[in-house]
C-alpha cells in the first residue's frame, strides 16, 4: 500500500450556516427541514417509524394494479377511492402513481386531507404537472416525462392528527410512503400557502450544487491518485472531531460510455436561449453541448449576454448519426463577477437543421473546471427548460434518439473496468463503513453514465469529477482508500475531500444520536425464490436509498426485462411483515412501464433524472452487456428507514423473484452496532400462563387456532397459532426498561378484518390511537407496531396498557404483544 503526499488547500469565503435543529431528539427534521437540514442526516431516529400504504397484490403475485383489485382500501360514500389513512402525528413523504405511460388524468382528483383540513384537492395530472404552483412544482413533482412513466409529488406533509388520501377513480398503482411519531412534539401541520422557494431552489440545483448548508471552517485537501493494478493508495484526513462534506474524485484516462439516449431539438433560421448559473468568481466559462453529427456542416454562433462568444461547428454528416460534444471556453471579460449568464445559439447554416440536446456548464475556479449547471434539452424536460428560461426559434423537429460517440473499443472497455474494480474505501474511528465500486457508488454501475442525484453525480465531460455530498462525520480520525481490482493501473487521477470541524460529532457518535455512513455494496447471481438483498444490518440506522446495476440473464425471444417485476419490501426490527411493500422495480426507481417513454414509440429503458430517483443507463449487446442491463438510483431523503434493532430490505428479480440476472447494488444508510430498541417482555395472548403472568384481560373474548402465512418473503409459509379478537378492552401489565426513552409495541394478529381501532392507554393516560386499515384474506397474518412516548413510561420498570376497540370497528385481534424500550436520546439541540 503506498500512502500518497497530500496537498492542503483551504476553502475560501465560506459563509457561515448551519442546519436547523431536528424537531425533536427522537425524531429526525420535520416538514420543508427535511430538505434544509441535509447535513443532520446522520442523526438517529428512534421516536419514529417508516410506512407503506401500496397496491400491491395481497396474493404475493404480480396483479399489483393491473385491476386495481388491491389498490383502494375501501369506496367512501362519495364513490372515492382510499389509498391512505392514518391516526396520530406523521407526516406524508413520498407519492407515487402510474396510470398510463403519459398520463395520470384517468385518476381524476386526488383530495389531501390533514388534520381534518383539506391541504390539497386537485386534478392529480394538474399537480404532478406543477400547474397548481409552489411548493408543488418541479421537481418536488414530476410527469411521466419527467419519470418516463411515473408520477411523484415529493412534498413532506407534516401532521399532527391525522391523515387521508383519496382519489376520485381507482389509480391501479400507488405508493404512499409516510412518517408515524410517537408524539407531536415540534410537529406543525402542512401549510400549502408556503411556497418553500429556498428549497425549491436548492433541489433545482440536485447533481450541481451541494445541497447542504455551507459548513463554517471547510477546507479541501488534496491528493493524487495514481494506483497500480492490484495497489491502493491511502489518505488521512484531518484528525479530530469533523465531517466531511464533500468528496470528489477525478479519473482522466476514463471515458465516457459511448451509447445513449437522449432527447433533444433542432431549429433552422432562428435559435434557441436559456439563462445558466456560474461561479462569480470565475476565471472563464466553458460550454459544452451535445449533438446530432448525422446532420452535417451544422454552424450556430454562440451568445453570451448578447456578446460574440465563438461559433459551433460539426462538419460532414457522420452516416447513420452519432454523438458529438462541441466545446466553446468563453473569455473572463464576458463571465467573471456573473452568478447567471444569458447563453443563446443562433442558425448560420446546416445542411438541413441545427439540433441540441444537453449543455454542460463548467466555471474555471482555482484552475480547476467545476460543473455550475446542466440543461437537459428536450420535451421530456420541459420543467427543467422553464427553470432555466430555455426558448427556442425556428423548432423543426423534437424527439428521442439513442446513438453512440465515436470510441475506442478497447479503451471504453478498460474504462468500465477500472469503475467496477477501482472501489473507494472509507474508514472512520477505526470501523470501515464505505468498500463499493467507484462507478455505482456515484451512481453509475456499468460504465461512464451521466448521473445526477441530490447526493452525488458523475460529470461525463472531459475530465469531469465523480463527486458526492453525503455528510459523514467522525470523532477522531478518518482515511480514505482507493484500492485498485479492476487490473488496469490507474494514473494522473485526483481526490479531493472537503471536511469541516464539528464539535458535536464527537459525543453524538458516542451517545449513539448519530450514525456513521455506510455504503454497502455486493454483486451477485441471483438465486430463484429468493429476493435480493439491498442491506441486512444489525443496531440502529437510517437507511437511505440505493443504486443498483441490474444485468439481466433473459434471452431474446422473451420479456428481456421481466426481472423489474419485481416488489421492493423493507422488513424494520425483526418484523415478519414488510413495513413497505412495493409493486414492481422500475414503480420503487419511481418510474413507470418498464422506464418508458410513451412519447417516442413507447421505447423502454430510456434514462432520466430526478433528485432522488432515476434511470442512468441501458445497455444491450452493442454496449458489452450481454442481454438488457439497466441502472437506476432510488435515494429516500424525506422517506429514509429508520430502525433500532435491525433491518432487512430486499427487492424481487421478477415475480416471485423467477428471473435469472447478475445484480449488483450499493445502500447508503448510517448507523451504528449497538440497538436502540431492547426486547423488554412478550405477552402470548393465547398461553393461559403468559396472560396470568402479565394481569392479561379481555372480557369476552374469543380464541381460534390461525394457520396462514405473513405478507412478503414469508408468504408461501404457513404459520399456525392462537389469535384472539374482542370488542372490550384489553389490559395487560408488562416490564420495561427503567432508563427507557419511550416503548415499542409490536403486535402479532390476524388482519382477515381491515380497519381495526383502539385507543391506547398507559397507565390511564391517553397516548394515541392504534390504526390499521390494512387488511387481508390470503396472507393473514400481520405484524405492526405503535410507538409510546417516553412522557409516558420515562423511569418507570413496569407499565400498564390498556386498548379500547373504538366503537364500530371490527373485533380487535392479537396473537403476541412485544414490547421494546427505546434507549434514552440525548436532550434536543438548540
Amino acid at each position: 500500500m503506498v500512502v500518497v503526499g497530500l496537498v492542503l488547500a483551504f476553502l475560501v469565503g465560506v459563509p457561515a450556516g448551519a442546519a436547523p435543529a431536528p424537531a425533536a431528539s427522537d425524531k429526525g427534521p420535520v416538514g420543508w427541514d427535511t430538505y434544509r437540514s441535509i447535513d443532520g442526516l446522520a442523526r438517529m431516529r428512534p421516536g419514529e417509524q417508516v410506512k407503506q400504504f401500496s397496491s400491491f397484490d395481497r396474493t404475493g403475485h404480480n396483479d399489483d394494479g393491473f385491476a386495481g383489485t388491491y389498490s383502494c382500501l375501501r369506496e367512501e360514500p362519495n364513490g372515492d377511492c382510499l389509498l391512505a389513512d392514518a391516526r396520530g402525528a406523521g407526516e406524508i413523504s413520498s407519492i407515487w402513481f402510474t396510470y398510463e405511460s403519459t398520463t395520470v388524468a384517468a385518476i381524476g382528483r386526488i383530495t389531501i386531507e390533514l388534520d381534518g383540513r383539506v391541504v390539497l384537492q386537485a386534478p392529480l395530472q394538474d399537480v404532478v404537472n406543477g400547474s397548481r404552483g409552489a411548493p408543488f412544482v418541479w421537481p418536488l413533482v414530476g410527469n411521466s416525462a419527467d419519470t418516463m412513466g411515473g408520477a411523484v409529488i415529493k412534498v413532506p406533509m407534516p401532521y399532527t392528527r391525522s391523515m387521508r388520501i383519496t382519489t376520485e377513480n381507482n389509480p391501479h398503482f400507488y405508493h404512499v410512503t409516510y412518517r408515524q411519531f410517537a408524539d407531536a412534539n415540534g410537529v406543525r401541520t402542512f401549510n400549502p400557502n408556503d411556497r418553500a422557494t429556498d428549497v425549491v431552489q436548492r433541489l433545482r440545483g440536485f447533481g450541481v450544487n451541494d445541497p447542504k448548508p455551507a459548513a463554517p471552517g471547510a477546507r479541501a485537501q488534496v491528493a493524487p491518485v495514481d494506483v497500480p493494478a492490484g495497489s491502493a493508495v491511502s489518505v488521512p484526513l484531518p484528525g479530530g472531531a469533523r465531517r466531511i462534506t464533500q468528496l470528489s474524485l477525478r479519473l482522466p484516462q476514463v471515458i465516457a460510455a459511448p451509447g445513449l439516449s437522449d432527447d433533444g431539438r433542432a431549429y433552422g433560421p432562428g435559435g434557441s436561449a436559456f439563462t445558466a448559473t456560474v461561479a462569480p468568481d470565475n476565471d472563464g466559462v466553458r460550454i459544452t453541448r451535445r449533438i446530432d453529427a448525422g446532420i452535417g456542416e451544422q454552424r450556430a454562433d454562440l451568445l453570451v449576454g448578447g456578446q460574440p462568444a465563438g461559433q459551433f461547428t460539426s462538419g460532414p454528416a457522420r452516416a447513420g448519426g452519432g454523438w458529438v460534444d462541441q466545446t466553446i471556453e468563453v473569455p473572463a471579460a464576458l463571465t467573471r463577477n456573473r452568478s447567471q449568464l444569458q447563453v443563446a445559439t443562433r442558425f448560420v447554416s446546416s445542411s438541413e437543421d441545427v439540433n441540441e440536446f444537453r449543455y454542460e456548464v463548467h466555471s474555471k475556479v482555482g484552475g480547476q473546471w467545476v460543473r455550475t449547471d446542466v440543461l437537459d434539452v428536450g420535451h421530456n424536460h420541459a420543467n427543467e427548460e422553464a427553470v432555466h428560461g430555455y426558448t427556442v426559434d425556428g423548432e423543426r423537429w423534437s424527439g428521442l434518439r439513442h446513438f453512440r460517440y465515436a470510441a475506442d473499443p478497447g479503451q471504453a472497455a478498460a474504462s468500465e473496468a477500472v469503475l467496477e474494480g477501482l472501489r473507494l474505501r472509507l474508514t472512520f474511528d477505526g470501523q470501515t463503513t464505505v468498500d463499493a465500486p467507484v462507478g455505482e457508488f456515484f451512481g453509475s454501475g456499468l460504465g461512464k453514465y451521466a448521473s445526477r442525484t441530490l447526493l452525488h453525480s458523475i460529470d461525463t465531460t472531459d475530465n469531469g469529477a465523480y463527486t458526492t455530498w453525503w455528510p459523514m462525520p467522525y470523532g477522531r480520525s478518518a482515511v480514505a482508500e482507493l484500492v485498485n481490482t479492476s487490473g488496469v493501473p490507474v494514473a494522473g487521477g485526483s481526490l479531493e475531500v472537503t471536511s469541516a470541524p464539528d464539535s458535536a460529532v464527537a459525543s453524538g457518535l458516542a451517545d449513539g444520536s448519530l450514525g456513521y455512513f455506510h455504503a454497502t455494496q455486493h454483486r451477485g447471481g441471483t438465486v430463484s425464490g429468493q429476493d435480493w438483498n439491498f442491506l441486512t444490518a444489525q443496531g440502529r440506522g437510517v437507511f437511505y436509498g440505493v443504486t443498483t446495476s441490474m444485468r439481466g440473464g433473459i434471452p431474446p425471444g422473451q420479456n428481456q426485462l421481466n426481472y423489474l417485476e419485481g416488489d421492493e419490501r423493507m422488513y424494520p426490527d425483526g418484523s415478519a411483515s414488510p413495513a413497505m411493500h412495493g409493486t414492481g422495480s422500475e414503480d420503487f426507481y419511481e418510474s413507470g412501464w418498464y422506464f418508458q417513454d410513451g412519447r417516442d414509440g413507447g421505447v423502454e429503458g430510456v434514462p432520466y433524472g430526478m433528485p432522488q430517483a432515476g434511470l442512468v443507463s441501458r445497455e444491450d449487446g452493442t454496449d458489452g452487456c450481454r442481454y438488457v442491463c439497466l441502472n437506476a438510483y432510488r435515494l429516500m431523503i424525506g422517506d429514509g428507514v429508520p430502525f433500532g434493532n435491525g433491518i432487512e430490505f430486499d427487492i424481487e428479480h421478477g415475480d416471485r423473484s423467477s428471473m435469472p440476472a447478475d445484480y449488483s447494488s450499493t445502500a447508503y444508510w448510517y448507523g451504528q452496532g449497538a440497538p436502540s430498541l431492547s426486547q423488554s417482555d412478550v405477552v402470548e395472548v393465547g398461553d393461559d400462563a403468559s396472560r396470568s403472568q402479565h394481569g392479561y384481560s379481555a372480557p369476552g373474548d374469543t380464541r381460534e387456532s390461525l394457520t396462514s402465512t405473513f405478507e412478503g418473503k414469508g408468504d408461501t409459509t404457513p404459520v399456525t397459532g392462537t389469535t384472539t379478537s374482542t370488542t372490550q378492552p384489553v389490559t395487560f401489565t408488562a416490564r420495561v426498561d427503567q432508563a427507557n426513552g419511550g416503548l415499542r409495541l409490536h403486535r402479532v394478529s390476524d388482519q382477515a378484518q381491515a380497519f381495526q381501532h383502539a385507543r391506547v392507554f398507559v397507565n390511564d393516560r391517553l397516548v394515541g390511537e392504534w390504526y390499521q386499515p390494512l387488511g387481508n384474506t390470503h396472507s393473514r397474518w400481520l405484524e405492526d407496531s405503535f410507538d409510546i412516548p417516553a412522557s409516558a413510561t420515562a423511569g418507570q420498570t413496569s407499565v400498564q396498557v390498556r386498548l379500547e376497540p373504538v366503537a364500530g370497528a371490527p373485533a380487535w385481534s392479537a396473537a403476541r404483544y412485544t414490547v421494546f424500550s427505546q434507549a434514552t436520546p440525548p436532550p434536543a439541540q438548540d
